[in-house]
């Protein structure tokens, strides 16, 4: 586990952010191996494939490439669209997602060292490309290029607003980059905390016995319970709790 420590009788959100942490990691423990893969271009298909759609579905359709031998971009450039489209079919709106995952699939054929450039440029040829916007663009350069680029997926963003702690999400992804050391290692092991603990409380509606309920029972989080009842009050407005 990382060492987020947040000084005694922080208040702030970057306290709040770090002793998240904390209480996610003692609960769920390292997570290694939380995203197996047995390519970075197994990686990118599979980032594009789970856009809305459950990751048991992503599975069927990467073991059906891996079968066919599609789990490089060269092979997905190269295969005529109708029959990727049946092969992605199972993953759901599988028209768009073919031409996302065969544009993605010729870049990378075309500039092999897509993965090795830096991260903003990175971030910025990839928020180019068709179907990749800024959550599946972070996922790739932080899991394929193994930059530090924090993923706000829709776990986060819902455990974040239990806090009181909103916003756009590059404005979410700032608070966590500005509170927490730039280490790609940590930003995945948050990453993978965040879809634990979501899987596990939020899509159960389990929400008197998550990290959230231990954080906002805390004595030194009134400041923050104060803040989450006036964003109440104030719905429609920014929030400025960040």
């Amino acid at each position: 586990m990382y060492n987020t420590e947040a000084t005694e009788g922080t208040k702030d959100a970057e306290g709040m952010l770090k002793t998240l942490y904390s209480e996610l990691a003692a609960e769920f423990g390292p997570l290694e191996d939380w995203w197996p893969a047995a390519s970075d271009f197994e990686r990118v298909a599979g980032a594009i494939l789970v856009q809305q759609t459950r990751w048991e579905n992503v599975d069927r359709v990467l073991r059906e490439m891996k079968r066919r031998g599609l789990l490089s971009p060269e092979a997905v450039a190269a295969l005529p669209l109708e029959e990727l489209e049946q092969v992605v079919r199972p993953a759901g709106f599988y028209r768009n997602k073919v031409r996302s995952l065969q544009g993605i699939a010729r870049y990378m054929a075309d500039h092999p060292d897509t993965f090795a450039r830096a991260a903003d440029g990175l971030r910025a040829g990839l928020l180019a490309l068709r179907g990749v916007g800024d959550e599946t663009a972070d996922i790739l350069v932080l899991y394929v290029a193994g930059q530090p680029s924090f993923v706000v997926d829709a776990y986060a963003r819902r455990t974040l607003k239990c806090l009181g702690i909103e916003g756009s999400y590059r404005h979410l992804q700032e608070r966590f980059h500005e509170s927490l050391p730039a280490d790609a290692g940590l930003y995945r092991h948050y990453h993978a905390l965040f879809v634990e603990h979501g899987k596990r409380y939020c899509n159960k509606k389990a929400c008197a016995d998550c990290a959230v309920k231990r954080i906002m029972a805390a004595p030194d989080a009134e400041i923050l319970r104060h803040r989450k009842s006036r964003s109440g009050l104030e719905r429609g407005q920014k929030s400025n709790v960040l």
